[in-house]
């Protein structure tokens, strides 16, 4: 796993702190984290800002304000007539904004009842306002005190308990400045100027007249060195304002959470800023995400149009590799670690199989025909570089010298072949018949040689030694099994596994070893090594749900996908709709609730764009957009009641979709011309 920042390089996630407060330089314990799972976090990228529920920001953990990776802002701690104000209520009101609600007793109050109240709203690039209303019949005069200071240290020192001694402060304008030796710098102003300034102590300080129903507000800003505007607030992003509204009332805030995490998780390519793709997560790893992360994120978020997904391709395919040698036609991604029974996985590997995949199934969601030309020739790469590292034995090996042959990355290039045969043959494009031949024989030696037979009715080896022997642990990963990805008509392409084996593995993802009744476990409880807070060991990855989800739908196991789809449900409700990227695997029982994990980015890109595929695959839209055609084939039991799902992107037009309680689909809304398909 990596840490990375805008605009920095990545951070190893190696050396973190779990302390609550910053510890001396050098003294961060290996393996640690801050605890953030209970902070409020509002995101703009490349500006966040984490804070406990109390609202104060003390400096504490990761406790602050950044941008572009720096923490320009570590204090700020509101004082009002001597003492903190009590802190009734702090909570997300948008992806970008936390409101706190707190009372303050003054020494005019008659009785025990506080007569002054405050509202902090804080929006993630810092900017913060303060407004004090007063309950008293008369006018009060009110003394308020704000301590402000930062160190202007790196997110990755401070993950890593590397904290830094905070900075003097000058007075600047109407307010404080701070400046690092590096040349970094940042300020804090204030409107209305405060009437008084320590700099020494980083006070600013106000004698507020608050007369009965009169408000008076105090607004910070923050502002750093290099300021760049958030994606989310400048507009590009081309997400649509799409809505959920059914009987489960619960589809509503999962969709407009999901969304407004997206577009806050969104950062520009500085060479080419008219492209945006999303970063992994906050507060972990806020800079873009691994090549394949950022692949599937755009896949699941098609629904919302394809101006994501183009953006996203573009950007990786200025990084493939060309020229002559062995890696030509790969995409460059770092290793990423595969649980406890495998070595490290390669995304880069993972991402140059899905970049066909995703501008295959782009195409079928109204890929405009310029994108398409100009992304072809970097597909026909990758499968070039897939046909010339699979050989003659059309498995895929990991790189390295290990050469594992692992269950998952058949699945990816075996998807890749068949969806990107159906791209050659709408394209024009020779080679389109050869790859169907080339996933057909894949197909074949998968079921002969992944296939472990036994009493229970077998199961899929997640790996293969060179030398044939199968690693036959299950995990969550063998959902991608199952994910066949969509073809022109509406079409799923045909799985790795014969029928019987499909339905083998269903029974398996919907068995208690796999299924915790809050989404699928990455490794099945009865393993060995399983453990439910490893993240390739045992927790729930929201993104191997989601894919799980949705093959099993497809394959009309709906049971499985039934239980799977409302156990993410239950947890989105219970993380107040912002699902993190992962939580621990433990078993649900009649009393529990879905446990954070300490190492979960949340908000995480994976997350959010599965709650999009989610709530599509519910009513199975399938579109065929250059045919002219979509199809819908709705979940039939009805998972969540009737659902009707608005302001979605077919064909570069809003699109709406309506499912009843029978399970039954109706399109509201389409682009003209585009007819219903079978």
């Amino acid at each position: 796993m990596d840490l990375t920042v805008p605009s920095r390089p990545p951070v190893p996630l190696s050396r973190q702190s779990s302390g609550t407060g910053p510890a001396p330089p050098g003294t961060g314990r290996p393996g640690e984290l801050p605890p953030v799972h209970s902070a409020l976090i509002c995101v703009a990228l490349p500006s966040f800002a984490v804070s406990a529920e109390h609202g104060q920001l003390t400096g504490h953990g990761l406790e602050g304000v950044y941008q572009s990776g720096r923490r320009v802002l570590a204090r700020c701690r509101l004082r009002v007539a001597g003492r903190d104000p009590v802190t009734v209520q702090g909570r997300l009101v948008s992806a970008d904004r936390v409101r706190y609600v707190a009372v303050v007793r003054t020494p005019a109050d008659p009785g025990p009842d506080p007569g002054v109240g405050v509202e902090r709203t804080r929006d993630a690039d810092g900017t913060e306002r303060i407004t004090f209303r007063s309950s008293a019949g008369r006018t009060v005069h009110l003394p308020v005190e704000i301590a402000l200071g930062t160190d202007l240290a790196d997110l990755g020192a401070i993950a890593a308990g590397r904290s830094l001694p905070e900075l003097r402060a000058t007075v600047h304008d109407s307010g404080l400045r701070w400046s690092a030796p590096d040349g970094g710098h940042a300020t804090v102003t204030a409107d209305p100027p405060p009437e008084d300034t320590l700099a020494s102590a980083g006070l600013l300080r106000w004698e507020l007249e608050l007369r009965p129903g009169a408000p008076r507000t105090i607004e910070l800003r923050v502002r750093s060195a290099r300021p760049v505007r958030p994606v989310a607030r400048t507009g590009g992003h081309g997400l649509p304002d799409a809505r959920a509204e059914g009987d489960d009332p619960r589809v509503e805030a999962f969709l407009r959470t999901a969304l407004g995490d997206l577009r806050a998780l969104l950062v520009r390519d500085p060479a080419h800023p008219a492209d945006v793709y999303p970063a992994a997560g906050v507060p972990w790893r806020c800079g873009p995400a691994a090549p394949a992360e950022a692949l599937w994120a755009a896949r699941m978020a098609l629904p919302l149009g394809t101006h994501l997904a183009a953006a996203t391709l573009r950007t990786l395919a200025r990084t493939q590799l060309t020229g002559p040698g062995p890696g030509a036609g790969r995409i460059p991604g770092p290793l990423r670690d595969s649980g406890p029974h495998l070595p490290p996985s390669c995304t880069g590997t993972e991402a140059t199989l899905a970049f066909p995949t995703v501008l295959a199934e782009a195409r079928c969601w109204g890929l405009a025909d310029q994108d398409l030309a100009e992304l072809l020739p970097a597909a026909e790469r990758c499968l070039q570089w897939l046909r010339a590292t699979a050989g003659e034995s059309g498995l895929l090996p990991e790189p390295g010298p290990a050469g594992l042959l692992r269950a998952e990355t058949q699945a990816h290039a075996h998807r890749a072949a068949l969806l990107g045969a159906d791209l050659l043959e709408a394209c024009g494009r020779p080679g389109a018949e050869g790859w169907r031949d080339w996933a057909h024989a894949l197909r074949h030696r998968f079921r002969e040689d992944f296939w472990l037979d036994d009493r229970a009715g077998g199961r899929p080896a997640a790996a293969r030694t060179p030398e044939g022997r199968p690693l036959p642990h299950l995990g969550g990963g063998a959902a991608h099994l199952l994910d066949t990805g969509l073809l022109g008509g509406g079409r799923f392409a045909e799985g790795l596994l014969d029928k019987v084996q499909t339905e083998q593995l269903a029974r398996l993802l919907g068995s208690p070893a796999l299924d915790s009744g809050w989404g699928l476990r990455s490794l099945g409880s009865k393993e060995p090594a399983h453990n439910p807070f490893g993240h390739r060991a045992g927790a729930v990855r929201v993104h191997e749900t989601a894919v799980a989800v949705t093959g099993l739908a497809a394959a009309g196991y709906e049971k499985e996908a039934t239980s799977l789809l409302r156990g993410v449900l239950d947890a989105a409700e219970a993380f107040a709709y912002r699902l993190p990227e992962m939580y621990a695997g433990d078993q649900r029982t009649t009393d529990s609730t879905p446990v954070p994990h300490p190492a979960a980015c949340r908000p995480a890109a994976v997350a959010s764009a599965a709650a999009v595929q989610l709530l599509t695959t519910v009513a199975g839209i399938r579109p065929d957009v250059p045919a002219g055609t979509v199809a819908l084939h709705p979940v039939r039991c009805a998972p969540l009641g009737a659902i009707r799902l608005s302001g979605l992107c077919v064909a570069g037009m809003p699109f709406a979709v309506r499912v009843s309680r029978l399970g039954l689909g109706m399109v509201e809304e389409a682009a003209p011309g585009l007819q219903l398909g079978v």
